[in-house]
């Protein structure tokens, strides 16, 4: 059977970016054609929240996302223990991680 050969690609990562940005809060919608993902920098006691970043992509690869981040997840957990279920997750009341059913 022969063997497929992998594009390689090459990543450039800047000083800026390697920094980071970090969020506490994302909101998630969709259309038929793509997710939005908002990444949200929110304080406590603080009336307003700022989108710090907006990842837009096709269906397939949010799907491909959400596969690599649940084969993250069991990595880390069977490294460092079960992290702990965050009440309130995926439904609409927005919690730090949810989806926002008026946005899609």
């Amino acid at each position: 059977m022969a063997e497929e050969k992998k594009a390689q690609i090459n990543i450039e990562l800047s000083n800026e970016v390697a920094q980071g940005i970090y969020t506490n809060f994302a909101i998630i919608s969709h259309s038929s054609s793509e997710f939005v993902v908002d990444f949200i920098s929110h304080l406590p006691a603080m009336p307003k929240a700022q989108v710090k970043s907006r990842i837009i992509m096709s269906p397939e690869n949010a799907k491909r996302l959400m596969i690599t981040l649940q084969e993250n997840v069991l990595k880390y957990e069977s490294e460092f223990g079960k992290i702990k279920n965050v009440n309130g997750a995926g439904s609409n009341t927005l919690p730090l991680f949810g989806a926002n059913p008026t946005e899609a």
